[in-house]
């Protein structure tokens, strides 16, 4: 007997301000993820040495959002305005989706509903050290622009980067895929 997998039920939650200490315990295994990349050390208690950023979280155009997936947290997102490209009002900060939830759409779903809600002026990087990273932006993007984008290649802090510039009003796939 053959079972049918259905599609999970994808959620992008606005973060409240109570809600921040779990996207911060998120971060150590953003950071985890980040080590294999950037030279990135353990502390001496065994945790990532995370600064807070308290004025990244009291920026009003910093805004989280935690992923759920069938009810169970799965990552979170950060949408910001720390830009790099002349124009872009919007930038994906942080983006995290836990490995079990890999694979399964839910990064694409994500995005998706970010362009969604807010309409405008894009940008979107990954360090060119993080190879997941690179394949999944070169085959989300076209998707969601209809190849309406720009690349560019440009350091930050140090490290080269891919970014990716556009232009969306609405994309056309639907807010739960």
């Amino acid at each position: 007997m053959t079972t049918v997998r259905s599609q999970p039920t994808i959620e992008l939650h606005a973060a409240q301000r109570d809600e921040l200490e779990t996207i911060e315990n998120l971060m150590q295994f953003y950071v985890y993820d980040f080590s294999e990349w950037l030279p990135l050390k353990l502390g001496e208690h065994g945790l990532f040495n995370i600064q807070p950023r308290q004025d990244y979280w009291r920026n009003p155009a910093t805004r989280p959002f935690l992923i759920k997936v069938d009810g169970e947290l799965a990552g979170f997102v950060t949408v910001d305005n720390e830009t790099h490209i002349v124009g872009a009002e919007y930038n994906i900060g942080y983006f995290f989706v836990s490995r079990r939830f890999r694979g399964q759409g839910v990064a694409k779903f994500v995005v998706s509903a970010l362009l969604n809600r807010f309409p405008g002026q894009w940008q979107i990087f990954h360090i060119d050290a993080n190879q997941p990273a690179r394949r999944f932006w070169a085959k989300v993007i076209p998707d969601l622009t209809g190849s309406a984008f720009t690349v560019h290649q440009r350091a930050v802090d140090g490290y080269p980067c891919t970014f990716y510039r556009f232009s969306n009003s609405k994309t056309t796939l639907p807010d739960n895929m």
